[in-house]
């Protein structure tokens, strides 16, 4: 996964802060009553040591399964010491408090509880089956309540589940939709690429075979036929001259892409990503030079709702008053990490645009942010 942005990273504190709180406060706080009830110094030493390996390598594979940009090598190191650390507890704190407390079920139940969330749904489901049969096993070796052991520990995994499950599906979802729209865009992109590719192979294709072929030919009548040869490289020399034309009306054209075509696509492109886009286009139609200038604002301002937002909606409205003519761009969603008056897209565009007499303004109300531009005919 690509480096996060910074609404990213914060949604991910958000969602670790909130998994972490609820798998490892279980362990710990169940884990001190019973060292603070453990009369033995000895066996209360023990019990601390074994809760305190629990919670850090737990706390640890949380946070190393909530980091999609983690290596696996990282990953796969905290679940082992957290099974690890969760097998040398059973010996450590399963006797902590026994007579009054059920220690071990307060570590059995969180283990229980997020190893589907951590191992995945058929070695989690085995780990949180083997979970409870060792707390039954600890129940049984300290004297205490078996059934009340178990109960504890499915009370207690069952919470852990609701509590981590939802948040860290929901930012499942939120990883997976933040690849979405990059991928749309990029997307987006090569489809413009692959158009352009083709235009360039029909327009040179046919003309460099025909190319090819006369120079060939007056290469071999060079010595035997010396004005024909000369014809045939005129003809060649003229055809490179048309294509090398054709291809210069063909870039300008790339770039001076008809405008309402441009809007038609980003509209689509906008709505296939989940944004509701509303496209108001000018009565009449745009002279070129006003056209070529008003399309790199609205491709840099489609690829920021995409990139920098998570926009629901956006309006394109291009209107002519007076002697100006007038686009806007606004869609909600917006953050503070997103494009501003100095984002260096926008900024180069409003460089661009002062040359040609025109302004780029763009600002940021709650989560609605706005471009305008305006140009003169």
């Amino acid at each position: 996964m690509t480096a996060p942005d910074a609404r990213l990273r914060r949604a991910r504190w958000v969602v670790l802060l909130f998994a972490l709180v609820a798998t490892v406060s279980t362990a710990l706080t169940g884990g001190l009553i019973g060292i603070f009830g453990e009369d033995d110094a000895r066996v209360a030493a023990l019990g601390a040591l074994g809760v305190a390996l629990f919670c850090t390598t737990q706390a640890g594979a949380v946070y190393a399964v909530l980091t999609p940009w983690a290596t696996e090598t990282t990953r796969h190191r905290w679940l082992v010491a957290f099974l690890v650390a969760a097998a040398v507890s059973v010996p450590l704190a399963g006797p902590l408090d026994a007579d009054d407390w059920q220690t071990w079920a307060w570590l059995g139940g969180p283990l229980a509880g997020s190893a589907p969330l951590l191992l995945g749904r058929v070695a989690g489901t085995a780990l949180a089956t083997g979970a409870l049969g060792v707390s039954a096993l600890v129940g049984w070796w300290t004297g205490a309540s078996v059934p009340m052991y178990v109960g504890l520990t499915l009370i207690n995994a069952v919470m852990v589940a609701a509590l981590c499950g939802v948040p860290m599906w929901l930012w499942d979802l939120l990883v997976e939709a933040r690849e979405g729209r990059l991928a749309q865009a990029r997307l987006a992109a090569t489809e413009e690429r692959l158009r352009f590719a083709r235009d360039v192979h029909d327009l040179l294709g046919h003309t460099l075979s025909v190319i090819a072929l006369k120079t060939e030919l007056a290469a071999r009548l060079a010595t035997t036929d010396g004005e024909r040869a000369g014809r045939e490289a005129e003809e060649a020399r003229s055809l490179a001259a048309s294509a090398l034309t054709e291809m210069r009306q063909v870039v300008h054209g790339y770039r001076a892409v008809d405008l309402d075509g441009q809007l038609d696509a980003i509209r689509r492109v906008l709505e296939s990503s989940g944004v509701r886009c509303t496209v108001t286009g000018p009565e009449q139609p745009l002279t070129e030079p006003v056209s070529t200038l008003l399309i790199p604002v609205l491709r840099e301002a489609s690829t920021n709702v995409l990139r920098h937002s998570r926009a629901r909606w956006c309006t394109i409205d291009i209107c002519r008053g007076g002697e100006e003519v007038r686009m806007t761009v606004v869609n909600d969603g917006a953050t503070g990490d997103g494009p501003d008056a100095h984002s260096s897209g926008l900024r180069g565009l409003a460089d661009r645009l002062a040359e040609a007499g025109g302004t780029l303004r763009s600002s940021r109300s709650g989560d609605v942010f706005t471009l305008v531009v305006a140009v003169r005919p």
